[in-house]
């Protein structure tokens, strides 16, 4: 295989989608974290389903296919891999079949998650508040689903929320700083 890079195999900086793939985890995780904790009236966690389907599942799962495109293997697993969750969790896999099977849903993802913490200890704070924080959310879910705690699962979303904080921030400062030039938001 050739080490070129030049020609029709050439691949730009330009064709990151780590900002969008970025924007996508957080948006949802933060709707999802502030409908699970209980932060806004009148809704339910399911509210989130439709941006969950659209926004953390479609579009973080062809980020994901964009990154690995780009030859970029762990956003890609990321993106892919949280994309398939959330189009999972959209769909109502393991919450019509009962409370244990939803628990072993969140635990199975916790996996993923503590493998993507794990694989992002050196990229910085951004990675390990984004990856750590969702391993501690889907973990605390997992365990709340299981013994019907309701203020575990709430706190759960209280996590989510600032993964999805954190996770947003990463795209901006990802954002800001290409466009400046320079590092106008610090990053690590």
């Amino acid at each position: 295989m050739s080490s070129d890079a030049s020609g029709a195999n050439a691949r730009s900086g330009a064709l990151d989608a780590g900002p969008l793939g970025y924007l996508a985890l957080g948006l949802t995780l933060l709707a999802y974290g502030l409908l699970q904790s209980g932060a806004l009236s009148g809704t339910a966690v399911g509210n989130a389903a439709g941006l969950a389907h659209l926004l953390g599942g479609i579009t973080l799962f062809i980020a994901g296919l964009w990154q690995f495109r780009s030859g970029d293997t762990f956003h890609g697993t990321a993106f892919a891999g949280l994309g398939a969750f959330w189009a999972a969790w959209a769909a109502g896999a393991g919450a019509a079949a009962g409370k244990n099977a939803a628990g072993l849903f969140m635990l199975l993802w916790t996996l993923l998650a503590l493998t993507l913490a794990a694989a992002s200890w050196q990229s910085g704070w951004l990675g390990r508040g984004v990856y750590g924080l969702l391993t501690v959310s889907l973990l605390l879910g997992a365990i709340g689903t299981f013994g019907s705690s309701g203020g575990l699962v709430k706190t759960a979303g209280w996590v989510a929320a600032v993964a999805g904080l954190v996770s947003w921030y990463s795209a901006t400062a990802a954002l800001t700083n290409s466009g400046w030039g320079r590092a106008a938001l610090p990053v690590k």
